[in-house]
């Protein structure tokens, strides 16, 4: 009996729900009328290189290794890393080998041409061949004839054709028999099949989570959303930030023990994921991840329950629906590595955020900073706010949520690779494609990267193969955005430098949309890593910034002494500040009140260190209160006897007309209830003037001021 299954009943009707155990269902499948066995593995690198083999080859760049599918080039090709496989020779007696090790059932090829910017290469047609041995080899025939499959029309869009009837050998190859007149042959491919006899392998990974390892429609997401809410209403709420462009809400879960309710020195973390519509891995992960969060919190696992206690946490799987699901109809293997990328109104969801590196940039350079412009919290410039600008409107909706809530953390989950990015994501220099652009909280943010990647099954492992062209496992599988590839107007970026939050790109898998058998392996290699870089959220120094009567104060600056980048407290006064182990000199400071320093320490044990701070009202800040409070002006009389009133008291006293003088006030106070200056508390005040008024604006400034508690004045004038 698994939860999701009897659960999911209840909202499907008659409509029966369960799953197989995984060799029970490719078998299944298998077996069904219509084949379609899942992919053997040449995209997601399970075939390993030495299985791949070829007639003849370019060269090695273009060798029988690079013929997987969906595999990229690099922006400059050369003899390492090119985009497929390239025969050597133009004949039809060229030929692409897989060896599967054991006696297979092969149903199936899904092909596609070269992947390059300068050169146009597919095959238009082939045989494929079945060997036992790699010597005598059975030609897949269609009657009395050879079978010739229909190829590509063009070098992205994948084709797939399956077997009339399933084939069992060991070794398969397809043999190209025409190609693109414009170009040579060349090809990428998959093949589609199963082990005959299922056994497991060596180092072969299984899951005993008991979850639902499927991909979901987005009907199917919003079910399962509501699934999981039903299961554990008192941990959870499901919530949009907004519609995409087809109007799909953009649906999310937050996950705490007080749903919908900020509290006071309790972290908010976001994952969200499908800012790329057709990279789906991210997009399931975090649906499996919502369901075992849940399950374990009512088994009562103490790592989950504390940290459901101890966090807000926000998941929002689907950022992109539309692009998701063009992608889910054509199905993991046939999206290509383009299809539902977009938006639907043809934006980059991920890079369509206001370049606000280039305005900080420029700011330093003007030496504007601390004096004109704040270091953060950089504001949005005005035409990014346009209704015209070419702005996505799910980027609008993200960009509000981002600015609603006080995150502290937050991953962003992508597909295509095996590595985690960090900001700056943009090049400093300008036309520069990629150099190392390091942010302030660099040691931080490499810190944080380390987190997800030490910790993910395969990320960090020197052995892997690498996904296309970069080997980022000799950087531990992490790498600053900027030094890969240079891109303006990023998630990451926008949320460091307009936000509090610290945001990281986690690209989770080299397959983007990974066949629905691969989920379960997919998960247990990003399962850990996504519980640990959660955990981060509570490292570094955490605390409220409140004033004398003990209330928090808002948007009061933290900053660090060594680290050019503040943060501003939440609406009730607090603050996490995320750093690594170490002594730092910490100021808090806010408008109208006087600043405060204090030595506050960073531990290597889990958990922020607590470092609170007092702030006093400052003089000036007073004065304008008091200002404030009675419009600016002494209380109004009529002009005339006004005058009168002030003539008589100057006769009184002795003053004469037209003279020039400077009165001093000096105001000693003693605390009253509704007064906020304590005892012994002395404000001086100065007003020198050249006109014969100030005497009077001073007398009405002092009776003004004893309505606030001033209970002496003491008034010293000179004249002059």
């Amino acid at each position: 009996g698994a939860p999701w299954a009897s659960a999911q009943k209840q909202h499907r009707g008659d409509r029966r729900f369960f799953k197989l155990p995984l060799p029970m269902c490719h078998r299944a499948i298998c077996h069904s009328p219509s084949p379609e066995c899942p992919p053997m593995g040449m995209e997601t690198l399970k075939i390993d290189d030495f299985q791949l083999h070829a007639s003849t080859i370019k060269r090695y760049g273009l060798g029988a290794h690079r013929g997987r599918l969906n595999i990229q080039a690099g922006l400059y090709e050369d003899d390492l890393y090119d985009g497929g496989w390239c025969a050597g020779r133009e004949d039809p007696l060229q030929w692409l080998e897989v060896d599967a090790r054991r006696l297979t059932k092969f149903t199936g090829v899904v092909s596609q041409g070269r992947s390059s910017l300068w050169s146009s290469d597919w095959v238009t047609s082939y045989k494929v061949m079945v060997s036992n041995d790699s010597h005598t080899w059975v030609t897949l025939r269609n009657g009395s004839h050879d079978l010739i499959f229909t190829g590509n029309r063009e070098k992205e869009i994948p084709v797939r054709n399956v077997f009339p009837t399933p084939m069992v050998g060991r070794y398969l190859r397809i043999n190209p028999r025409s190609w693109y007149g414009g170009g040579t042959i060349c090809m990428r491919a998959e093949i589609l099949g199963y082990p005959n006899n299922y056994y497991h392998r060596r180092n072969e990974v299984t899951t005993t989570d008991n979850l639902d390892f499927r991909h979901h429609s987005y009907k199917d997401m919003r079910q399962l959303m509501k699934v999981v809410n039903d299961m554990c209403p008192n941990i959870t709420r499901i919530y949009n930030i907004g519609k995409s462009h087809n109007g799909l809400k953009l649906y999310a879960i937050e996950i705490s023990d007080n749903p919908g309710e900020h509290e006071v020195g309790e972290p908010e973390f976001r994952y969200l994921a499908g800012s790329h519509g057709n990279e789906a891995l991210g997009r399931e992960l975090l649906l499996l991840l919502m369901q075992f969060m849940c399950l374990e919190y009512r088994s009562g696992n103490p790592r989950i329950r504390h940290l459901v206690d101890q966090t807000r946490i926000h998941l929002l799987p689907s950022v992109n629906p539309d692009g998701y699901e063009k992608a889910f109809q054509a199905g993991s293997e046939l999206c290509g590595w383009s299809l539902g990328r977009w938006s639907q109104d043809g934006m980059d969801i991920h890079h369509n955020f206001p370049d606000l590196n280039s305005i900080l940039w420029e700011a330093e350079v003007k030496k504007w900073i601390p004096r004109k412009m704040h270091n953060h919290h950089v504001a949005i410039p005005g035409w990014y706010q346009a209704k015209n600008a070419t702005v996505a409107v799910e980027t609008r909706a993200l960009v509000a949520w981002m600015e609603k809530l006080p995150f502290v953390l937050g991953g962003n989950l992508q597909g295509g690779e095996l590595v985690v990015t960090f900001p700056y994501d943009r090049t400093r220099t300008q036309g520069a494609v990629r150099e190392t652009s390091p942010t302030p909280d660099d040691h931080v943010f490499r810190w944080l990267a380390f987190s997800y990647a030490s910790t993910h099954r395969l990320m960090a492992d020197a052995s892997r193969r690498v996904c296309h062209t970069e080997d980022f496992a000799k950087e531990d599988g992490t790498i600053n955005g900027a030094s890969w590839h240079t891109a303006a107007g990023s998630m990451n970026d926008f949320s460091y430098l307009h936000t509090n939050c610290l945001e990281l790109s986690m690209y989770v898998g080299c397959d983007k949309f990974p066949h629905e058998s691969e989920l379960p392996e997919e998960w247990e290699n990003n399962r850990e890593s996504l519980l640990v870089f959660m955990e981060q959220v509570h490292r570094g120094l955490k605390g409220v910034v409140k004033d004398l009567r003990g209330q928090g104060i808002a948007n009061a600056v933290i900053s660090v002494e060594g680290i050019g980048h503040d943060i501003r407290t939440a609406t009730d006064g607090d603050y996490w500040r995320l750093l690594n182990p170490g002594e730092y000199q910490v100021t808090a400071r806010a408008d109208g009140y006087s600043l405060t320093r204090k030595m506050c320490e960073v531990g290597y044990e889990m958990g922020a260190t607590r470092c609170d701070f007092t702030l006093g009202r400052t003089n000036l800040s007073r004065i304008k209160e008091i200002m404030e409070k009675f419009n600016k002006q002494p209380i109004r009389l009529p002009v005339r006897p006004r005058r009168r009133r002030r003539r008589r008291r100057r006769r009184r006293m002795g003053l004469g007309g037209g003279r020039h003088m400077s009165v001093l006030i000096r105001v000693s106070a003693v605390f009253f209830p509704n007064s906020w200056l304590g005892a012994g508390t002395s404000l001086s005040l100065s007003f020198t003037s050249e006109t014969r008024h100030s005497f009077w604006k001073a007398t009405d400034f002092a009776k003004n001021a004893c309505q606030l508690g001033f209970v002496f004045f003491e008034f010293v004038y000179f004249v002059f």
